[in-house]
């Protein structure tokens, strides 16, 4: 392996994510940035994680880097879009956007990795409901990138069948050095990724766990990644139930399915699917598998929660 392959993308994300941090917050503050600046924290610079972004599509293993940079495309152009909804219509440009891009790795992904394009795309949910607190995505992102580059070593791994000459444990090493270089800023609360970087990082994630090896652990491993975000944000998730959504006493069951079908996209198949009825689960063990939040439609009460993830600091909101 090159190690200057990795060096480089390594010191190029912990420098240009400060330059860049330092150029969005004196842009932001002078009002040229719109929605990527917020004013949550008394002003903070969002989708700074178009740094990881542009250096895993650089440099993660030729063929693979392209669903990096599809995804982070239409990720991008959510977040400079920001929730403008697309006329009358109950969805937003952004969503939009998000979904013809998981459509778009998925088929170009398919030649590629066979069925785990599905799962790969599909990957962008949790990762992006992971991301509402500072630190929580690079956290998630350090801790499964690191546990698949131990696991390529304890079975042994070689290169990857379809790009001879690249050893797989190259694509999660470079996934984690290029977070940690990140991560910094993310975890003191002075930047935010956005979609283009939480995106980004969940395509990269989900490739190196078919690098792994193939569908079984992408599956494996994307459950395994889901049930990790659910224990990080459940304290955080206990709240917003009993806020929110009027939920008591939720199981983990709720806080696995609000990670893998939460947010504003997955409210916006709520609303075609359930239109404005809301269902009543009363049966033990599909309370525990997490039904009652699955079929939670905020489109059925009067009292709509917002879906900003950025709006207030101090408060569980949702995308």
């Amino acid at each position: 392996m090159n190690y200057q392959y990795i060096l480089i993308p390594f010191i190029a994300s912990l420098v240009l994510t400060f330059v860049l941090t330092i150029v969005f917050r004196f842009l932001g503050e002078k009002g040229f940035l719109g929605n990527l600046y917020t004013n949550v924290r008394g002003g903070t610079p969002r989708a700074l994680g178009i740094v990881p972004f542009i250096l895993l599509s650089l440099f993660f293993p030729t063929g693979f880097n392209n669903l990096i940079l599809i995804i982070g495309m239409f990720a991008l152009f959510d977040d400079l879009v920001g929730r403008r909804k697309i006329r009358n219509l109950s969805i937003e440009w952004g969503q939009l956007s998000r979904g013809i891009g998981m459509i778009m790795v998925m088929i170009i992904g398919f030649p590629l990795v066979g069925y785990s394009s599905i799962l790969i795309a599909l990957f962008v949910q949790p990762i992006n409901i992971s991301d509402m607190q500072p630190g929580s995505t690079s956290m998630v992102v350090i801790i499964m990138s690191t546990f698949t580059i131990l696991a390529m070593i304890l079975l042994n791994v070689g290169s990857i069948v379809s790009i001879p000459g690249y050893y797989a444990i190259y694509a999660p090493l470079l996934l984690l050095l290029v977070c940690i270089g990140y991560s910094p800023l993310d975890f003191s609360g002075k930047i935010m990724l956005g979609e283009v970087g939480n995106h980004s990082f969940a395509v990269a994630l989900g490739l190196c766990f078919y690098m792994l090896g193939g569908f079984l652990a992408t599956l494996i491993l994307f459950i395994a990644t889901t049930v990790l975000i659910a224990l990080i944000r459940k304290n955080n998730l206990k709240l917003f139930f009993s806020r929110k959504l009027n939920l008591k006493n939720p199981t983990f069951g709720d806080y696995f399915m609000d990670i893998l079908t939460g947010g504003g996209l997955g409210d916006a198949f709520r609303r075609v699917i359930l239109k404005k009825k809301q269902y009543t689960v009363t049966n033990s063990f599909l309370i525990a598998l997490g039904f009652r939040r699955l079929l939670y439609n905020p489109f059925a009460h009067r009292t709509q929660f917002t879906h900003n993830k950025y709006q207030v600091e101090s408060e569980l909101v949702r995308k």
